[in-house]
């Protein structure tokens, strides 16, 4: 009869290896689960033996590689791919292999290679993937440890990897509606600094010539041109001085809250910051809650990866009434940082025992907010600009012909 290992966690969450006989994967799955054992892995003893056996060398990836890093993209097609291969059968030990030999990134196609080796020495893949913690978040653990705990790896890997892709999709559109305005702005500002440094000194030196009393429009640019030309490295060192102490200071507390509350106020720009975050909560607690993770669970990790410290906070109030037994609703009430409409919406999917489903729809219409926001907000910065960058332009070049205009006068006269 054929042989399987096995790795299992009993209800206590200790882990059991161990190698089994059975007809067949499905009786040896049936037999473990009558033990009342959550499977984390099976392979056939033969298969895991010989690959246990493998010298770490045999798998060493050898291919050309794209990239050396690891973006968003990378991590869709891993998520993707592995819950492809998993639900067709194959063997996780096997499906890292294949995987290791088809990625595009140098250091990913380490790491899955790396994770193999471990589970290889009776790891889980959730704790071979934890020693990634800069490439696989926590979101990503958790997930990972409720599909070994429930045996349904593929679906919740196809679940993850859903969310990646909307993730990177939503990041695509708002990047790209500021791409635009961001080329304009840059093209324009440089236009400027060039005209200053490079157009205004030239004809400095004309009028200087000329030896005429210099308006007072004229006299202030020349002495803006003098003082960017000769100082244009400390203006450049210092600008970003002060974009490293900034950076330094705003991760910092007390500063990071201070900095935190001002961004919140700032008119426009606030309103759209605090939608972000919601965005992000509502999305991460659907996957979660529809991957099979308790309540509480969800909202230790989405308090984690909060990335605010006033949506920390809120999360952290809400968890404490939620473990006391009351429901998510009121305490994101009182917490001041979720809007009516997301209070309402929470409160109607815990009473009809819909959340994951409120939490999507709460995620999905705040990303069409943030899109529309982002797209309008291109659209009117366009003509703004224009009209910025020509006033400007207009008014050097009336300072610079102003003395010019003078000496035709007088000479006219």
């Amino acid at each position: 009869m054929p042989k399987f290992s096995y790795i299992c966690r009993k209800t206590t969450g200790e882990k059991e290896v161990g190698v089994i006989e059975g007809a067949s994967q499905d009786e040896v799955v049936a037999q473990l689960q009558r033990k009342g054992l959550f499977i984390t892995s099976i392979i056939p003893f033969d298969v895991g033996r010989k690959e246990a056996g493998a010298p770490q060398e045999s798998r060493t990836v050898k291919k050309q590689f794209t990239h050396a890093g690891v973006n968003s993209h990378d991590l869709v097609l891993f998520a993707r791919q592995l819950a492809m291969l998993l639900g067709a059968g194959v063997s996780l030990l096997r499906s890292l292999d294949v995987i290791a030999k088809q990625v595009d990134s140098k250091k990913l196609a380490t790491i899955v290679t790396q994770v193999a080796l471990d589970m290889e020495a009776g790891r889980t893949l959730r704790d071979a993937l934890s020693k990634f913690p800069d490439i696989f978040s926590a979101l990503w653990i958790n997930l990972i440890e409720t599909g070994e705990a429930s045996g349904n790896l593929p679906m919740v890997l196809d679940k993850l990897a859903y969310y990646l892709e909307e993730a990177a999709n939503f990041k695509r559109k708002i990047v790209s509606a500021l791409l635009y305005p961001g080329i304009l702005l840059f093209v324009s500002v440089s236009a400027v600094f060039f005209f200053i440094i490079k157009i205004v000194p030239t004809f400095a030196n004309i009028l200087v010539n000329f030896g005429v009393e210099l308006p007072l429009p004229t006299k202030i640019l020349i002495n803006l041109s003098t003082l960017l030309t000769k100082n244009l490295l400390w203006i450049v060192l210092g600008g970003a001085g002060l974009v490293f102490l900034f950076r330094y200071i705003k991760r910092r507390p007390p500063f990071d809250r201070i900095i935190e509350d001002i961004s919140f106020k700032v008119p426009i720009f606030g309103e759209f910051l605090r939608f972000m975050y919601l965005e992000r909560f509502a999305t991460t607690m659907s996957i979660l809650i529809e991957s099979g993770v308790p309540i509480l669970y969800a909202l230790e990790i989405s308090e984690r990866s909060a990335g605010s410290i006033r949506m920390t906070d809120a999360i952290s109030y809400i968890k404490r009434n939620v473990k006391e037994g009351r429901s998510m609703a009121v305490p994101m009430e009182k917490s001041e940082f979720f809007t009516p409409m997301v209070v309402q919406m929470i409160a109607i999917g815990e009473e009809i025992g819909e959340l994951s489903n409120m939490l999507k729809r709460i995620a999905k219409y705040y990303q069409d907010y943030l899109e529309t926001f982002v797209s309008r907000l291109a659209t009117i910065f366009e003509p703004l600009m224009i009209v910025f960058i020509g006033v400007i332009i207009g008014a050097m070049v009336i300072s610079i012909f102003l003395p010019i205009f003078s000496i035709a006068f007088m000479k006219t006269a």
